[in-house]
This record gives C-alpha cells, sequence and structure tokens, in this order.
C-alpha cells in the first residue's frame, strides 16, 4: 500500500457513516424517469448531485436534454500528464411497484441486519441500482479530496438520468458534448461482482436484436366451423414458425446466425469452471433441472459467450375467460436475439426476416416492427488499465478478482465506443441477489463500502502512470 492512498482509506473508514447520510438522502428523492408524474423528482436527484459534486471540489453542473437532465462534472489533476477518465452512472431509478411486496416504503431508506455482527444492507429503490454504485466513486473522490487537496487523475463524471427509461437523450448529449466528455477510459459502475467475497471485472456483455412480428390472413376474425380448413390460421402459421427457429440442441436455424462466432478461449473458460457455479443450485432455484442451451458447453458459456433466440411474447384470437371458435385474422409475435462478438446485428435481424418471409403461404402477409439492434462488447482484458483494476480489486478484498462475462446488454457501452472512441471498463459491487428492479431492492453495505474503498485505491494507482 503506497503512503498516499493508506490515509485516504483512512478517512473513509472514519466518515463512513456521513457516506451513508449522503447516500440516504439520495435515494429518499423518487426519480423514477418512465413516469413523467416524478420528472421534477428526476430533476430534484440531478441538482442534488451536481450539488454534492461543487462541494468536493467539481466543476458540476444540470444539463438540460429533450428529457430528463445530465449531471456533468470535472476536476482535473494538477499534473497535465496525469491520465483522465469518464465516470458513467445514472441517478434515475425504476418504479417501485408493485409496493405491497415491499416490507418498508421504497423512498425511505432502511439498514437491516441479522446478527451483531453483520454489517447489513440498504434497503430501498435505486439502493443497488444505481445510486449506491454511483456514490461510491463520488465518495472515494470526496476522500481523495480531503486528505489530499486534489486529485492524483483528471476525472470527468457523467450521470444520467433515462437509463431505466431507454436513454433516449444520451447519443445526442454524447455528440453535443463529446469533446468535453472525451477521456482516456471510461469507468461504469452498474454491474455486479462475482459473490459477497470476489469483485469482478465485466469483461464481455451480448448484444441484442430485438424484433416484433405480424401474420395477416383474412380480413376478419372467422368462425372456426364455417371457415376451419378452408381458410389460412395465423395462429397456426406463427406457432410453425417460432418453433422452427431451434432444433431439438438449442442451435438456431436462422440461416448465418453464427457467422463470425468463436470458441471461448480455454484459458477463460478454465477461469470460469473455477468459479465453482452451480448448475443445479441455480436451475433449480427457478424449479427446472437440465440447461436447454447446446449439449456439452458449460452453462456459463450459455449465459454469457454464446447467441441465444428467444420468443419474449405471442398472441393472437380469443385469449380471455371461456372459449371463443374462432380463427384469427392476424397473431404477433416479440422475438429477441442476445448476441456476442464477431456478429452482426443487422445482419442477423435480416437474415431473421428473410427466415421468416420464406415460410409465409399465399394469402398471407408478414410485418415487422424494429425494437433496435446493438452488437456485443468486450473489452481488452490484457490492456494496462484493466490489469491496474484488477489488481486493485484484488487488494482490496483480498480475494483474487476475476473477469466475468454478462448475458445482458447495457446500450451505453456501445454509444461511448461509436460516439467518442472509448473502451468501457465495468466494475460494479451489487450482487445477484440485490432485486434489482423487484421490491425489497438492497445494496450490502460492505458492497459499499468496498466499493468506495476501491476506487479511492484506483485512483492513486493510475495516478502513478502516465498517459
Amino acid at each position: 500500500m503506497t503512503a498516499a492512498i493508506s490515509p485516504v482509506l483512512d478517512h473513509l473508514d472514519a466518515g463512513f457513516e456521513g457516506a451513508l447520510e449522503r447516500l440516504f438522502r439520495l435515494l429518499e428523492i423518487p426519480s423514477i424517469s418512465t413516469d413523467p408524474a416524478h420528472a421534477s423528482d428526476c430533476t430534484r436527484a440531478a441538482e442534488w448531485l451536481a450539488a454534492d459534486l461543487q462541494g468536493i471540489g467539481f466543476d458540476a453542473q444540470v444539463c438540460a436534454t429533450e428529457g430528463h437532465p445530465m449531471v456533468m462534472g470535472h476536476l482535473a489533476a494538477a499534473n497535465p500528464s496525469a491520465p483522465h477518465i469518464l465516470f458513467y452512472g445514472h441517478y434515475d431509478v425504476q418504479p417501485p411497484d408493485p409496493l405491497e411486496l415491499w416490507t418498508t416504503p421504497p423512498f425511505e431508506p432502511r439498514i437491516d441486519k441479522t446478527s451483531a455482527d453483520d454489517e447489513g444492507r440498504i434497503y430501498a429503490r435505486g439502493a443497488m441500482d444505481d445510486k449506491g454504485q454511483l456514490m461510491t466513486f463520488v465518495e472515494a473522490c470526496r476522500a481523495t479530496m480531503a486528505v489530499h487537496g486534489a486529485l492524483p487523475i483528471s476525472v470527468t463524471v457523467l450521470f444520467e438520468g433515462e437509463e431505466e427509461s431507454g436513454s433516449a437523450s444520451l447519443q445526442p448529449f454524447l455528440e453535443a458534448n463529446a469533446e468535453t466528455l472525451r477521456a482516456d477510459q471510461v469507468l461504469v459502475c452498474d454491474t455486479l461482482m462475482w459473490d459477497k467475497q470476489t469483485p469482478a471485472v465485466t469483461s464481455m456483455l451480448r448484444g441484442m436484436v430485438s424484433g416484433e412480428l405480424t401474420i395477416k390472413a383474412a380480413s376478419r376474425d372467422l368462425h372456426s366451423g364455417l371457415y376451419g380448413n378452408a381458410a389460412q390460421n395465423p395462429n397456426n402459421i406463427l406457432a410453425r414458425i417460432l418453433a422452427s427457429l431451434k432444433d431439438e440442441n438449442g442451435h438456431v436455424n436462422v440461416p448465418g446466425f453464427y457467422d463470425g462466432v468463436k470458441d471461448l478461449d480455454p484459458d477463460v473458460l478454465g477461469q470460469w469452471k473455477d468459479l465453482g457455479f452451480n448448475e443445479a443450485t441455480f436451475l433449480g432455484d427457478i424449479g427446472l433441472k437440465k440447461s436447454a442451451g447446446e449439449p456439452g458447453r458449460h452453462i456459463l458459456e450459455h449465459l454469457w459467450s454464446r447467441p441465444s433466440c428467444d420468443v419474449n411474447g405471442m398472441w393472437g384470437g380469443y385469449i380471455d375467460e371461456g372459449f371463443k371458435t374462432v380463427i384469427p385474422a392476424e397473431a404477433s409475435a416479440k422475438i429477441s436475439f442476445r448476441l456476442v462478438a464477431g456478429q452482426d446485428p443487422q445482419g442477423v435481424y435480416d437474415s431473421f426476416k428473410a427466415f421468416v418471409a420464406a415460410q409465409i403461404p399465399e394469402d398471407c402477409s408478414v410485418t415487422f416492427k424494429d425494437h433496435g439492434c446493438n452488437p456485443a462488447v468486450t473489452c481488452d482484458t490484457s490492456s494496462d488499465f484493466v490489469k491496474t483494476a484488477l489488481g486493485e480489486l484484488t487488494n482490496e478484498f483480498d480475494r483474487q478478482a476475476t473477469f466475468v462475462g454478462c448475458g445482458g446488454s447495457i446500450p451505453i457501452v456501445e454509444n461511448f465506443a461509436d460516439t467518442l472512441g472509448m473502451e468501457s471498463v465495468l466494475i460494479g459491487f451489487g450482487l445477484e441477489d440485490d432485486c434489482a428492479h423487484s421490491p425489497n431492492e438492497k445494496y450490502e453495505i460492505s458492497s459499499f463500502r468496498h466499493g468506495a474503498r476501491f476506487w479511492a485505491r484506483l485512483l492513486q494507482a493510475l495516478g502513478q502512470k502516465d498517459r
């Protein structure tokens, strides 16, 4: 441990109660971005964050957008050759519904402990996703400024207010402020640890293609006794097409779907196997026993490094109580594909549409509605920056940090790459059981404490390097 970091960590520990108090003030603001009734709360959260950053020493401001405001702040290092990082988080939260499932009100944060020696956990909407996460970095900056009077590297922060509602304003904002935001590296704190003791760098995110299709036949719904066999049934056609998307081994049948897909590096696969992931427990927790993925592959491959195809919704005809013998005029479905490195999202979507269109019989038509495409993202695990982060995670947790994948998608990472030309490193301190987006969302106090201490360590470690 360097002489510079020790007093900062001591300051964080001594002032931890104050850090919790500040986090609670932010958690009390119901900044629900998807609900217009809470627009003023989103603005209030942005103003709170900007004021807090200004109190640390940042040149921070609330920036208006067509939607909810952004918070942008900058604090330069005394050394002009020091690295410059952009830290991203979001202050908006998901709606708390259903409210009746919360043990206590979602915007009245509380700490719960199971025993006297348990550090406890914070319960509130946004506790983990993402207010608790972004405040770990703010607290690290606060403690560093309090001890040393300056940051060892230049830092720009960007806190978004629409991440939970589609980030409609993000791309225009990045384009308009590209020169101000451009840095050597983006840090994103909106991901998970492997477990409570094992920190992780998320090194790969799956991309996604999503769309909707509607098959139409007759001009109106028909009586099945009068038109059965004579008229095409869109429900039957849709079911046949959806069933043809995958074979019995989970292989996707869309032509060209696997173009560019490579097998996982054996060293990475070995590391994943060493994590001790229990497939039986993972599936047993949701009432299942056997993975539906391609045979012969580790389940973490299925989740993180193999592409997938899923029907997310399907409807047509009469679906209410009782029975109605109807042949529907149309039937629809929503489909999503999770993609991995090497796949072309637009190419996958185009091939999917052609695959469906080729199976539409005479007298029928199909239309498609695009719900977005974004590619998979990987980070360079061999970069000096990533190695430094991995080392400081290991130092803070006294446990070897690991690389993990993520089966989901974080489209903002692609925004940063395309618009700013910057690679993102994803380091978060959430846990699988933190119930993000669900009732009784929580954030472990140990995650909040270790997270702040890690960022302080990383700031000091990066300060030892030149750009």
